[in-house]
């Protein structure tokens, strides 16, 4: 009888430790996959996160690239107005000077018997000289123009150098070398303009000559032979003895 119950003990042991055993394994299955399902949500959201991140970032480089290119345009826009203000008042000079109160008649007739007298013995002057400093902005403008030839960074330095050093000797030159640089670019009107303001403004300066001659060129390439050929003779005149009446000289022969 022993024998029997003890043989009935151990089938209920076996069949509690089965039961133990199959319960947590199925239980532990079901809490994986929480677990992984879980954690797949949560990638999601971040990969979701991630997206909408990387959109902002694109939007906000569109809008830097968009606020860059305005800012160009208004950089150009008053580069251009600032030299068409130079241009517009010497354009006024001009008028005013071309219009002198009536002379005696002897005055006209000492006039007509030496003409261009007045123009043959334009002299140079001594314009204020360069501080250290101002010498070496300006030269580090000519290693962007003949080295570099970063046209564009070399003209917005040449804008702000004839703000910063104004009525100087090297000021004289950098509108002259805006006028070179607008020629290579080619920017004619620009040229045109720059090279205006020093034939006009600076006329007794030592690099007028030079920029009267490359005003006639600049005028020439814009289809104004005219125009062109009536600057190219002037030169001679103002300046009999420079290179540039010579170069002036060779260069209708072209035209």
């Amino acid at each position: 009888m022993s024998r029997y119950l003890m043989a009935a003990l151990a089938l209920s042991l076996c069949g509690s430790a089965l039961a133990q055993s199959t319960v947590p394994a199925y239980q532990n299955a079901d809490s994986e996959a929480r677990r992984q399902t879980g954690g797949n949500q949560a990638n999601a959201e971040l990969y979701f996160m991630i997206e909408r991140l990387q959109q902002e970032v694109r939007r906000l480089q569109g809008e830097v690239e968009e606020q860059r290119h305005k800012l160009e345009q208004l950089s150009r826009q008053s580069r251009e107005r600032y030299i068409d203000l130079d241009q517009r008042l010497l354009e006024l000079s001009r008028k005013q000077a071309d219009s002198p109160a009536p002379a005696s008649q002897s005055q006209t007739a000492a006039s007509q018997a030496a003409p261009e007298t007045s123009a043959q013995q334009q002299e140079t002057r001594e314009y204020r000289q360069p501080t250290e400093q101002e010498q070496a902005a300006y030269n580090d403008i000519l290693n962007l123009i003949r080295q570099d030839k970063a046209y564009d960074q070399a003209i917005d330095r040449l804008y702000a150098f004839i703000s910063e050093y104004p009525e100087g000797d090297l000021t004289v030159n950098a509108y002259y070398w805006l006028g070179e640089v607008y020629l290579v670019k080619p920017q004619l009107q620009q040229a045109k303009q720059a090279f205006s303001i020093v034939a006009t403004r600076f006329a007794d300066h030592r690099k007028a000559p030079d920029a009267l001659y490359k005003l006639g060129v600049a005028q020439a390439r814009m289809g104004d032979e005219q125009e062109a050929r009536s600057t190219l003779q002037s030169v001679s005149g103002k300046y009999p003895n420079s290179n540039a009446a010579q170069l002036a000289s060779d260069y209708m022969t072209k035209i």
